[in-house]
């Protein structure tokens, strides 16, 4: 098969954006990917679509096998990556329907997170962890088409499955989160690893916790409700993205294990 560059990780709902697709599964020494990923087109250009959490979304966000996942993408000669999330708000100025461009993050996992954990000790850094070329040609193609865009977030990545209390969403917000998400890590570290370009997105569903005055709590059927009706805006979104990403890398992405391994 030849070499996949661009593949977008997200929603089941996503589908229908490849043209004339064929499914490729493979089993990676890390086990099985979330699903059989879908190749296609989109813009002309040739395209990897992995559902993060299966296509009939039956894995937690626990236990989505992020390190499969990246490796298969990798496998394919992927080189950037475009991931798609529902995030709740924990900042005022981010308002449900708003798309945002993370650019931070704040992890309160403990899954596994990389690539280098037997063999060689590898020390990436993660101080800019989402592609600033990337960022750039989302921004862009979101205000051409007219989305609320938000050019940078930090988000929160907590475990899941459950939502969080009023308390930790306060307390979230006070350490400098914008948003909240489950998904985000270790997805964004593990590209960083495989010296992939990485951008995320995300979609305002609700103010999380209903932690602001006169907000709801999270529900998963208002997460639901609010994500899928703009699951047209995401797609023409990710077509303009994929339409404007040039051929040659010009970030700092491929450089990113450059003098990251342990000496011997």
């Amino acid at each position: 098969m030849d070499k996949v560059k661009i593949a977008v990780i997200g929603g089941s709902g996503l589908y229908s954006l490849l043209e004339n697709s064929e499914e490729w599964k493979t089993e990676t020494k890390y086990g099985k990917t979330s699903d059989t990923i879908k190749i296609g087109k989109i813009a002309g250009k040739k395209i990897a679509f992995l559902p993060r959490h299966g296509s009939g979304h039956s894995i937690p966000p626990a236990r989505v096998p992020y390190i499969a996942n990246i490796e298969a993408l990798s496998q394919l000669g992927v080189k950037r990556i475009i991931a798609t999330n529902a995030v709740g708000s924990i900042n005022l100025k981010y308002k449900p329907g708003d798309f945002v461009l993370f650019d931070q993050f704040i992890n309160t996992t403990h899954r596994p997170d990389t690539f280098f954990n037997e063999e060689k000790v590898v020390h990436v850094s993660s101080a800019d962890s989402y592609c600033s070329e990337l960022n750039a040609i989302a921004l862009k193609a979101g205000r051409k088409i007219g989305l609320p865009m938000r050019k940078k977030a930090t988000v929160i990545v907590v475990n899941g499955p459950r939502f969080s209390t009023k308390a930790e969403s306060r307390y979230y917000s006070m350490i400098g989160g914008d948003v909240i998400n489950m998904t985000q890590y270790p997805e964004n570290v593990l590209a960083i690893e495989k010296a992939m370009c990485y951008l995320g997105i995300g979609i305002v569903t609700d103010y999380d916790a209903g932690v602001f005055k006169g907000t709801k709590t999270a529900s998963l059927h208002e997460v639901n409700k609010k994500f899928n009706e703009n699951i047209t805006k995401l797609k023409e979104l990710l077509s303009e993205i994929i339409l404007n990403i040039p051929e040659k890398r010009s970030c700092s992405c491929k450089n990113s294990l450059d003098n990251a391994e342990a000496a011997k």
